[in-house]
């Protein structure tokens, strides 16, 4: 996701997101994690951006043999989208080769 700041803080992005999320809280109008409250909000107001930027899919699920590589060609940022964290994986001693990428970021540093 990339974000326009200045537009977000002018709009009060935050305070409509959390007020998705206090009804999410409350009635549990949708399933499908954090994506939904942003969703709502931007209404379709959202624009593709080229599939360099974003290397989905990283967290696969290591149990089911599912790890990924990196798409061919340059990554902007790397997504550990799905229910594989590196962070467990790491701290489990059942990673995927990627999750080392992310290690260096751990501020708890469990996973060195």
């Amino acid at each position: 996701m990339v974000i326009d700041l200045k537009k977000w803080r002018r709009v009060g992005y935050t305070k409509r997101i959390e007020r998705w999320m206090e009804i999410q809280k409350s009635h549990r109008i949708y399933e499908l994690g954090s994506l939904p409250p942003f969703l709502l909000v931007f209404a379709g107001h959202v624009a593709p951006i080229e599939h360099r930027w974003n290397q989905h899919g990283l967290g696969g699920d290591n149990v089911r043999g599912s790890c990924r590589d990196l798409h061919p060609g340059p990554v902007s940022l790397l997504h550990w989208s799905g229910s594989g964290k590196p962070w467990f994986r790491l701290d489990s001693k059942r990673p995927c080769p990627l999750d080392a990428l992310w290690a260096p970021y751990d501020l708890y540093g469990h996973s060195h």
